[in-house]
């Protein structure tokens, strides 16, 4: 997905990778010569040092950069004839730090170690500017994802609230002591437990008790797995309502569980 910087008046655009931030060094570019930003990134990429610099990234993050090549590059690095582009450094060196992206809203891409780098290069203020403004993004989103599980967290305790009442209502009067009644809260929870976690309430507290975890197995779930058991909770409420038989119940929570599961799924479900 796209997002997007603004610092200085300059637009910077970046997105996310597995789990890794790409800065548009193109838009970086702008900040010296918004007219032509592909040559200051050429520029930059001529000095012997930002060759070394990059080097060194992929070595550490990439185990298929090739060395030989990288040699070649770093020996005529400064010469006067000495020219690179973004797309020769990725294709000669199998580089995975820069990643070069045609069409609108393309140019040149570099994971943010390496951007904040080429940003130092241009501007010291400017490098300073980008990564507070790049810091207060990240920490909104964090802060976005924190509430998200949270309004989730509570979608599952009132699709909870709903499935003891739906115990309460239609098994527990049939049922005559304390200890039965107390059974069948626990009975029905465990049965959607083992169907999303693989496992009841007893057995996680006797995993996780020297873990020192607080809560309980729902409360160290993931936002994915909230959704999934809130939507397990309402169905097996209204199996109860209908006097469904625990196994066809079983048979019932399974087809959910891998609807939920489906990749189609989870991409509707994230674009909420």
């Amino acid at each position: 997905m796209k997002k997007e910087l603004i610092v200085k008046n300059v637009n910077i655009n970046f997105f996310s990778q597995k789990e890794e931030d790409f800065i548009s060094l193109t838009d970086i570019a702008k900040y010296k010569n918004a007219e032509a930003p592909a040559d200051i990134v050429k520029n930059w990429l001529r000095s012997k040092n930002t060759i070394e610099f990059l080097g060194f990234w992929e070595k550490i993050n990439n185990p298929d950069f090739k060395l030989v090549e990288f040699d070649q590059f770093w020996k005529n690095a400064g010469t006067n004839a000495f020219v690179l582009s973004p797309s020769k450094w990725i294709n000669n060196t199998n580089a995975i730090g820069l990643i070069s992206k045609s069409g609108r809203n393309g140019g040149t891409f570099a994971h943010k170690d390496i951007a904040f780098k080429f940003a130092s290069w241009i501007s010291a203020e400017f490098e300073l500017y980008i990564i507070k403004e790049f810091q207060r993004l990240k920490e909104d989103e964090n802060k976005r994802l924190l509430l998200g599980w949270d309004v989730k967290r509570t979608l599952s305790k009132i699709n909870y609230k709903i499935h003891t009442d739906a115990i309460k209502k239609h098994i527990v009067p049939h049922l005559v002591t304390t200890k039965e009644t107390k059974f069948v809260y626990t009975n029905e929870a465990d049965v959607l437990n083992m169907a999303l976690f693989g496992m009841t309430a007893k057995q996680w507290r006797e995993k996780n008790k020297n873990k020192n975890k607080k809560g309980n197995i729902r409360d160290e779930a993931n936002v994915y797995q909230l959704v999934c058991l809130a939507n397990l909770e309402s169905m097996n409420a209204e199996l109860i309502r209908q006097e469904i038989s625990q196994k066809e119940s079983l048979v019932a929570i399974a087809q959910m569980k891998s609807l939920v599961e489906n990749t189609t799924v989870k991409k509707l479900s994230s674009r909420n």
